[in-house]
């Protein structure tokens, strides 16, 4: 049996800072952290992203100063996100050689090798419907068709590893998408290039700001036919399974800060399986805004929000906080 009090004081490991950074169960550091880049246009200026302080749509020509800050700073992880200057039904820049990301990855591999590039691969920043892939009327009403999806999501991914991805990030919850890509992917002779799976991508409102920030918002309905509902929890172990089964080398859970529970049995299920979440735009402004009218502490409340997500079990956090969180670091 364990000793108990007096004989057992907890309060003797918390006296010493010094001591309570040795017995910290849950570290968290630049390298668990992943930065989301918004990329619009070729040439001109940064713009700033209203909803979301501190975060910028950023043009081709910027992404040099960009990525050498974030590299200074310890982050060494971005994944991006296009805003192309010309949309169709189809999404096509997303899958052109000349395309908004394709420009991108190829501007952060001329000025770095040493940045980890992630690309996310969905289409509603490149539609002019804002939805996640080709529309049809199958069902009975104008929705995402699944098959004919996979296409161009194969499409897609095999652009952007050729322009130098080092890691496809599937996030349309398209049924039997990772399974298209790995195929595609093969195919194409990148075998050797991971698939990231947003394999638990629930319906949330905690995405407004990055709607904005992507330009990606949909001009009718929602996506509650192919992303989760936020009720459901078992359902996120289903759709993990199939990511597993259909070859997905990291999963993820998104949001994060309100589903720690999700992160927690995902990771309890896979523990042998990298598992990232995705701290959302909303989860991110809601703290700037509250902050801001000094409600709370915004540095407290960051490292707090960021160490409690990797303690429930993520492996690593795609945040916007990342360059504030390593730039205090630095300090």
């Amino acid at each position: 049996m364990s000793a108990s009090f007096p004989l057992l004081r907890l309060r003797r490991l918390r006296q010493h800072p010094i001591l309570r950074d040795l017995v910290r169960e849950t570290e968290l550091n630049c390298n668990d952290l992943v930065f989301p880049l918004f990329i619009k246009g070729t040439e001109g200026e940064k713009k700033a992203i209203d909803s979301m302080p501190g975060i910028y749509q950023l043009p081709v020509n910027a992404l040099e100063s960009e990525v050498e800050e974030l590299l200074e700073l310890g982050v060494k992880t971005v994944i991006l996100f296009g805003i192309p200057p010309h949309k169709d039904p189809e999404g096509s820049d997303s899958c052109h050689d000349g395309g908004i990301i394709q420009q991108a990855i190829r501007k952060i591999r001329a000025v770095s090798s040493e940045m980890l590039v992630i690309s996310d691969v969905c289409f509603c920043e490149y539609t002019d419907h804002g939805h996640c892939g080709v529309l049809s009327n199958k069902t009975g009403r104008l929705d995402v068709d699944n098959d004919e999806t996979l296409i161009r999501l194969v499409k897609q991914s095999v652009s952007h590893a050729q322009a130098g991805a080092d890691v496809l990030a599937p996030s349309g919850m398209v049924d039997g998408m990772v399974q298209a890509i790995r195929r595609g992917l093969d195919a194409a002779g990148f075998e050797h290039l991971p698939i990231l799976s947003y394999s638990v991508k629930y319906r949330s409102s905690l995405y407004g700001p990055f709607r904005s920030a992507a330009e990606g918002v949909p001009t009718f309905g929602d996506r509650s036919t192919h992303q989760m509902d936020c009720g459901n929890a078992q359902e996120a172990l289903r759709e993990v399974a199939l990511d597993v089964q259909e070859g997905a080398d990291m999963l993820m859970v998104k949001p994060a800060h309100s589903y720690l529970d999700v992160i927690y049995r995902v990771k309890q299920a896979y523990p042998h399986i990298p598992l990232g979440a995705y701290h959302t735009s909303g989860e991110y402004s809601m703290i700037k805004a509250a902050a801001q009218r000094g409600w709370l502490n915004e540095k407290e409340a960051v490292r707090e929000v960021l160490q409690g997500i990797r303690r429930a079990g993520a492996d690593f956090i795609i945040t916007y906080f990342a360059k504030e969180f390593a730039l205090e670091m630095s300090r």
